[in-house]
């Protein structure tokens, strides 16, 4: 016949009061973890606080870092410009002193040659002076005076030939010797104009030079503060990085140490909320009731709990051993198998059937 059970339903009215007591004890724990209750939150607010500084300062840091890498890049074009512009007079300059150097050595040739025909034509004049002196001294030959002081035709045709060879290399000294000047002259001329331009050219370049030299050091300058600072802004950018990282994995630990408490708080209230007794509601009859049988032999047998089977065999809410389960209808094994609906049926069957006397407990609670 059904369950025999020892003195446990004696012992509920002490399960209960601990159950309850558990009950509390877990939405004490509970309310703890609830906003604006202990101390996990406020530290929890305080790091997404803090997150939140972090990350709007890498904000700033960004586009701070993206100025500075603009102006950093206009430099650059600035400091390339100048530097082509540097070298392009520096280039310059070399060539007007190349040009200089080469009229200066045309001017030295130049020079050199008309001191050469000035010896030549100081020597032609004095040979002409000589001959006019002479020619002076003894009068001008004539043809005549040419013709009675020659010993011989051969004699007379070789002075008339001196003569006019003398007067032709006078004449001719006379013209290279002009020309060797007013060459000279003009080369002096040229190189005085070339001077004048390469030392006007020459001052121009050497002061855009040191101008572009000061620009380009100004530049430079500026660059290389600008650089600075966006080093220490890069550096401040992934300290501030770091620790946001830092943050998140210390706000990460903090959720799942709540949520890990938080469950094991709703799992402890699911637990004691399942084992806590149910209480008969409506009459202490009939499947409307929620119980087959009255709750009191109900909370004697089982406290309202679906327990496994004990050591007579006797399992479920009503505590039914496997013959009387499989007498009366029940699908399974044991009774504690089934669901709540079908051992409420088999329950009120043997109810039916065998009456108060099928549980030991009824007599323990005056029913019989």
């Amino acid at each position: 016949m059904p369950l025999k059970t020892d003195s446990r339903g004696l012992r509920l009215p002490m399960l209960a009061l601990a159950l309850g007591l558990c009950v509390a004890l877990a939405l004490v724990a509970l309310a703890a973890l609830r906003p604006g209750h202990g101390v996990a939150d406020p530290s929890l607010g305080q790091l997404q606080s803090q997150l939140g500084a972090q990350q709007s300062r890498q904000q700033q840091l960004d586009q701070s870092i993206g100025s500075l890498n603009g102006l950093i890049d206009k430099l650059d074009a600035q400091i390339s410009l100048v530097q082509g512009r540097e070298q392009a007079v520096t280039e310059e300059l070399a060539d007007d002193r190349a040009k200089l150097r080469s009229v200066h050595g045309q001017l030295v040739r130049e020079r050199a040659l008309l001191v050469k025909l000035r010896a030549k034509l100081a020597a032609a004049r004095r040979l002409l002076a000589n001959q006019l002196v002479s020619g002076y001294e003894s009068g001008t030959p004539t043809l005549v005076s040419v013709v009675l002081s020659s010993s011989g035709f051969q004699n007379l045709l070789n002075q008339i030939n001196f003569l006019g060879r003398a007067e032709h290399e006078q004449k001719s000294l006379i013209a290279e010797t002009a020309a060797a000047k007013r060459r000279a002259t003009a080369a002096a001329q040229r190189l005085a104009k070339f001077e004048r331009t390469d030392r006007r050219l020459t001052h121009d370049a050497v002061i855009r030079q040191r101008a572009l030299v000061q620009m380009n050091q100004l530049l430079q300058s500026k660059q290389a503060a600008l650089s600075k600072a966006r080093a220490a802004q890069s550096a401040e950018l992934k300290a501030s990085r770091e620790r946001s990282e830092a943050l998140k994995h210390e706000i990460s630990k903090v959720q799942a140490e709540q949520a890990a408490a938080a469950a094991a708080a709703a799992k402890a209230s699911a637990q004691d909320a399942a084992d806590a007794p149910l209480e008969p509601t409506g009459p202490a009859l009939g499947a409307d009731s929620g119980w087959a049988i009255p709750w009191s032999i109900v909370d004697c047998e089982s406290g309202g709990q679906n327990f496994p089977p004990n050591g007579a065999g006797a399992s479920g809410y009503y505590q039914i051993i496997p013959s009387t389960w499989q007498e009366y209808g029940g699908t399974g094994p044991a009774a504690y198998l089934a669901s709540k609906a079908e051992q409420s049926v088999v329950a009120r069957r043997i109810w039916d059937g065998a009456g108060p006397g099928a549980w030991d407990c009824a007599s323990i609670v005056g029913i019989t």
